[in-house]
């Protein structure tokens, strides 16, 4: 199991990128959560298997068609051991 700390930055708020996340992790069977951030970017915990962790960062690297993802910064961290991947509201 490993975790990490995933900052995407861009045109990632009000284009349905939490929604988005929520279900590629629930997809691959991530686990954590997703939120929009004061300074206009999205950070995502993410928790799961290595293989499924860099699928998902993939993807979420993407985004969804609306969105516009300029930087992508990732940090490993260690696993809280989250039961869902949800999405949080500041």
């Amino acid at each position: 199991m490993k975790a990490l700390k995933i900052r995407i930055e861009g045109i990632v708020q009000g284009v349905g990128f939490r929604y988005f996340t929520r279900r590629i992790a629930r997809t691959l069977g991530i686990k954590g959560y997703v939120m929009n951030m004061d300074d206009g970017s999205v950070f995502i915990h993410a928790e799961g298997e290595e293989e499924k962790l860099r699928r998902f960062l993939d993807e979420v690297s993407k985004g969804p068609p609306a969105a516009v993802v300029t930087n992508v910064s990732v940090e490993e961290t260690s696993p809280e051991g989250y039961e869902d991947f949800t999405i949080r509201y500041y």
